[in-house]
């Protein structure tokens, strides 16, 4: 379905057009809408630290150097299809205190996937948003965080889930945003630009940097990107989640991206019903991003194993095709967001954890790693956190492999590649 055709975010693109935010410019993009809203009251350096011991993170962390505020940013960015302006918000992490007045280099983040609509990273409660508090932000850098289209603030009718151009111009333009912001949040930036992300953000942070350093490099100084766990061989990691489906993500993550690449090109099937079997075919086009409750929209989706998920959801002579047709349009569709085949120029941190089930390290961070250095790319790095996340949960390994595995992707691995990005980016800050 092609939302374009209804005007929806034409509409979205005029009513923004009328509610301010420096619309003279007549590219708009990243322009705010309203000013920024600062979220609950500033956490303190003794409170960061009292969160990072109760959680364990404060090996991995350190001790809070800089107190830090969360602040909410509505702006302008384009929408899927040509012409279309849209709207998106997300979060702006401010440090502070004695001793943290700036300049501070702005990290720009991708987050993960999500699976509910109202999501923001702009709530301080958030693990997502704690991590980066706690990681980035308390540690003296500036944080901007997009929720990408579709979600919270954004009037979008739906979130184009693993699609690189807009993953990217969301991103780009909450860089823009943070910027225009950054004098009535009081925040003193220094103009470097860092880039990262973490599993769908992971690929959001690679796709971003390329566009920068394609279309962009004048107006931003980008200095250095850490991509964590991200998906950047979409093709081939669809069609192995697919073929060897390991945990629950075959029943919600690959519906979401085949669902949303056809929104976006309108021919990745003809009708639901060619891919998806009853009762899903009748919702699985609307059903995510939701605004649903996690336990009524468990009850849309199916039970059982990971492998029974699969099969309950999808038609025997869909997933045939997908693992030998290449002209597929699944296929041809995932292949439009893989990321390879560029040289990047900022230095590049690729990290992962080789025991994740979710991301494989070896179809995604190995094999972009590889396509890099094969053309003489020299600055970039390739960390595998694995030994670090059995050592400290080899026990439930051993006790219990399911929760291991289901917990590797979401939890385990993201705290060890955080800390691996931190000091690559405390080289360039």
């Amino acid at each position: 379905m092609n939302y374009c055709k209804y005007g929806l975010t034409i509409l979205v693109g005029l009513i923004l057009a009328a509610c301010g935010g420096n619309n003279d410019n007549p590219n708009p993009r990243g322009n705010l809408i309203g000013e920024p809203t600062v979220i609950g009251s500033t956490l303190t350096t003794g409170q960061l630290d009292a969160i990072t011991l109760a959680t364990g993170l404060q090996t991995l962390t350190g001790p809070a150097k800089c107190n830090v505020t969360v602040a909410q940013i509505n702006y302008q960015t384009p929408g899927v299809q040509p012409g279309e302006m849209t709207n998106a918000s997300g979060a702006v992490l401010i440090p502070s205190g004695a001793g943290c007045s700036g300049p501070f280099p702005l990290v720009a983040y991708g987050r993960v996937t999500n699976l509910f609509k109202t999501h923001t990273n702009a709530d301080p409660k958030s693990p997502e948003t704690i991590l980066l508090m706690t990681f980035l932000a308390a540690q003296g850098y500036a944080v901007v965080a997009t929720d990408y289209l579709g979600y919270a603030l954004s009037g979008y009718p739906y979130h184009p889930y693993c699609h690189a151009d807009s993953e990217a111009n969301a991103v780009i333009d909450s860089i823009r945003a943070a910027r225009q912001a950054a004098s009535s949040l009081s925040l003193a930036l220094n103009g470097k630009v860092m880039l990262i992300g973490y599993s769908q953000g992971g690929h959001a942070s690679m796709a971003t940097q390329r566009l920068i350093e394609r279309e962009n490099s004048g107006e931003f100084n980008l200095v250095a990107a850490a991509h964590m766990a991200g998906p950047y061989n979409m093709s081939a990691a669809l069609l192995d989640g697919v073929a060897n489906p390991i945990n629950v993500d075959v029943q919600h993550n690959v519906p979401f991206q085949i669902t949303s690449w056809q929104k976006v090109y309108g021919n990745v099937y003809n009708k639901a019903s060619d891919v998806f079997r009853s009762p899903y075919d009748s919702y699985i086009e609307t059903l995510l991003p939701t605004l649903l409750d996690p336990a009524a929209l468990a009850k849309l989706l199916p039970g059982g194993t990971p492998t029974q998920a699969r099969d309950a959801m999808f038609l025997s002579s869909y997933l045939t095709d997908l693992a030998n047709n290449p002209n597929n349009g699944t296929t041809i569709a995932g292949k439009k967001q893989d990321l390879l085949g560029w040289n990047p120029k900022a230095p590049i941190t690729l990290c992962g954890g080789s025991g994740d089930p979710t991301v494989r390290f070896s179809i995604n961070a190995q094999v972009v790693y590889d396509d890099f250095r094969s053309r003489g790319v020299a600055n970039v790095a390739l960390v595998d956190v694995d030994a670090k996340v059995q050592q400290k949960y080899g026990d439930v390994l051993k006790k219990d492999p399911t929760t291991y595995y289901n917990s590797y992707h979401g939890q385990y691995e993201s705290p060890f590649c955080l800390q691996a990005a931190k000091a690559m980016l405390d080289l360039y800050k």
